[in-house]
């Protein structure tokens, strides 16, 4: 058996993709999510082998999340939108499903996952070793210029020099350094309590921001390089408090 999460924010799509996944004798339903975040916490606590995984979501898109986490179970695209059937084979997804997918089309598309999970040993795969939720490492010393966080089933080390900022997610973080982004399971309070404070800022519930990456400052909205951060009015005094005095007069 193939253990499946369906996951998209439409309730009539899961309810169609549900149905189908009963009807396949050799699928198995984890649990459906109508959203990226919530498959991941199902992720760190099941076994999953194939993932059914909308596109288009708000917080997080399918392709997002798939860069990000880069999961150990198959993926399989579903979407509205042909346009990002190239995105969907570049990051090795097993299929990509054009709604509305008819049932001959959904079976084609757990048969490919079946035949290439059988080298592995047939329908029973073995599952990835879950990654518990762990804050991040305690506040660096002064002579320290890097973290280390838990992410895509790995600890992985950041150096402070290259966030330029942290974007909130409900109960995941994610960290803007380098190519792409980094997702990780925390709270931006962690972050906020651990990084120097002479170096990174909260300036919106949502947001921190490193100082040395900010390009411009136009009233209440923080320019760095293509990524525009709003300041939200409960911080803005601080902030341009702490800007003003940095400022050559």
């Amino acid at each position: 058996m193939l253990r499946c999460l369906l996951v998209d924010d439409e309730p009539l799509a899961l309810r169609l993709l549900t149905n189908y996944v009963e009807r396949v004798p050799f699928l198995e339903l984890v649990g459906t999510c109508r959203s990226a975040l919530e498959a991941m916490a199902v992720l760190q606590k099941e076994r999953v082998d194939v993932l059914f995984l909308d596109i288009q979501m708000p917080d997080l898109t399918g392709v997002e999340f798939v860069r990000s986490m880069r999961p150990e179970a198959l993926v399989i695209f579903t979407t509205a939108y042909e346009a990002y059937a190239l995105e969907g084979y570049n990051l090795d997804a097993v299929d990509y499903l054009v709604k509305p997918i008819a049932f001959e089309r959904f079976v084609k598309a757990a048969q490919k996952a079946q035949d290439r999970l059988a080298p592995r040993g047939g329908a029973e795969v073995a599952p990835p070793a879950p990654t518990p939720a762990a804050p991040v490492a305690p506040a660096p010393h002064p002579a320290d210029d890097f973290i280390f966080v838990k992410a895509d089933y790995h600890t992985q080390r950041i150096n402070l020099r290259d966030i330029r900022y942290l974007e909130g997610l409900k109960d995941y973080i994610k960290i803007f350094a380098g190519a792409k982004p980094i997702l990780t399971l925390n709270s931006l309070k962690a972050f906020e309590d651990r990084l120097p404070s002479h170096d990174f800022v909260r300036v919106h519930r949502s947001y921190i921001v490193a100082l040395s990456w900010i390009d411009s400052i136009r009233k209440n909205r923080i320019y760095m390089g293509e990524a525009i951060i709003p300041i939200g009015d409960s911080y803005a005094d601080a902030f341009h408090k702490l800007i003003e005095e940095r400022n050559m007069h």
